[in-house]
C-alpha cells in the first residue's frame, strides 16, 4: 500500500481544505514544486495532486504548475485531478507526463465520458469518488447528489477504470481518521482498486488502515492519501512508507 502526500493548488499555491470548503483553506507553501521535491525526498513514490480552482470552474487554472512537477520529477508517479471535464484535458496531462488523470465531476456527469477515456488511454484513467453522509459530491465538493459510491463503482467495473480514490469529505482536513469501514466496505464490493482518502492523521490511521485489509477479503486498497497531516508535522510520511512496506513483506 502506497502513502501518497496530496498537494492541492489554489492561487498558485499548495494549501489544505477543511472538509472541501475553499473558504477554509490553509496556506503550506507559495511554491508547489518546491514542495513537490520535498515529499520526493522524504520517500514518496507517487502524488496526489488537485487543481482545486480547476474543480469549481470546470477549466485547468494551475495545469502549468502540474506540468512544472511531473518535468522536474519525471520517475514521480503523478496523479492529477481537478477540472478534468474532456479528452483535452487529459492529452494535455498525460502528454505532460503525468501518470494517471482523475476524473471526478464528470465521472457520475457523463459516464460514457469515462468509457472512452480509459479506452483512449488504458490504464491511466482513475475515477474520484467525494461522499458526503454516505453519497457521491460533484462540483468540487459543492453539489451532493443521491448516488452511493458504489452504484458509481459498478457502472465503471467494466470500462478498465485503473483505480477508485474515495473521499469522505467530512473528515478531510479534520484529522479525525480515515472512514476505515466505508473505506474497506466499498473495497469490498468493488472490483476496482480503491485509494482511501480523507481524515489520516497519524501512523495508527494507517496501521488500521493496513490491518482491514489483511482481515476484510477481499478488500483491495492500493493507497492512503494524506495531507494535512504530513503538512503539520503529525504523521511522518517516511515512517509511514516504511510500516506499509514492512506489511507487505511478512
Amino acid at each position: 500500500m502506497l502513502v501518497i502526500p496530496a498537494i492541492d493548488l489554489k492561487d498558485g499555491q499548495c494549501v489544505r481544505l477543511r472538509q472541501g470548503k475553499m473558504n477554509e483553506s490553509t496556506v503550506f507553501s507559495d511554491s508547489p514544486l518546491d514542495m513537490a521535491g520535498h515529499w520526493v525526498e522524504q520517500g514518496a513514490k507517487r502524488l496526489h495532486v488537485v487543481d482545486l480552482d480547476g474543480a469549481f470552474s470546470g477549466n485547468l487554472v494551475n495545469s502549468e504548475i502540474v506540468a512544472s512537477i511531473v518535468k522536474s520529477f519525471p520517475d514521480l508517479q503523478v496523479q492529477i485531478g481537478g477540472g478534468i471535464r474532456n479528452l483535452e484535458s487529459i492529452k494535455f496531462y498525460l502528454g505532460a507526463g503525468a501518470r494517471f488523470v482523475i476524473i471526478g465531476t464528470a465521472a457520475l456527469n457523463d459516464p460514457d465520458f469515462v468509457a472512452e477515456a480509459c479506452q483512449i488511454y488504458p490504464g491511466k484513467i482513475i475515477v474520484g469518488l467525494d461522499t458526503v453522509n454516505g453519497k457521491v459530491a460533484t462540483e468540487g465538493w459543492a453539489e451532493v447528489s443521491e448516488t452511493s459510491p458504489i452504484e458509481v463503482v459498478n457502472k465503471f467495473s467494466e470500462f478498465g477504470v485503473q483505480a477508485i480514490v474515495y473521499t469522505d469529505i467530512s473528515r478531510d482536513g479534520m484529522m479525525k481518521g480515515c472512514n476505515i469501514e466505508a473505506t474497506v466496505e466499498l473495497a469490498r464490493q468493488s472490483s476496482i482498486p480503491i485509494i482511501a482518502s480523507g481524515g489520516i492523521a497519524k501512523l495508527a490511521d494507517i496501521v488500521d488502515l493496513k490491518a482491514a485489509t489483511k482481515t476484510e477479503v477481499g478488500a483491495n486498497i492500493i493507497g492512503a492519501i494524506t495531507g494535512r497531516a504530513i503538512y503539520e508535522g503529525k504523521l511522518d510520511l517516511m515512517a509511514a512508507q516504511k510500516y506499509c512496506n514492512r506489511e507487505a513483506s511478512c
